[in-house]
């Protein structure tokens, strides 16, 4: 009965051990494809998606910026006397 208790203890304590390297190599493996793809992106030069958004406010307040300077423009056209 002992050595089969002592047998069982061994048998549990190398599954743990097999289950805790599993998911320590499974991580290594994810941040290791992870900086692999980051390094991918800054080689190709791509945008993340946060940078992306930024300018694309940035974008779209010049063209309202724009739309703004061109109205001005007709405006003062209009009001312009005819000779």
């Amino acid at each position: 009965m002992k050595n089969s208790k002592f047998i069982i203890e061994k048998m549990s304590k190398l599954i743990e051990q097999g289950l805790i390297s599993s998911k320590d190599l499974t991580e290594e493996l994810m941040s290791i494809l992870k900086s692999k793809r980051d390094e991918v992106i800054f080689r190709m030069k791509i945008t993340s998606k946060d940078e992306f958004e930024i300018l694309s406010k940035r974008v779209e307040n010049l063209e309202k910026k724009l739309e703004q300077i061109k109205n001005r423009k007709k405006i003062k056209i209009k009001r312009a006397r005819k000779s």
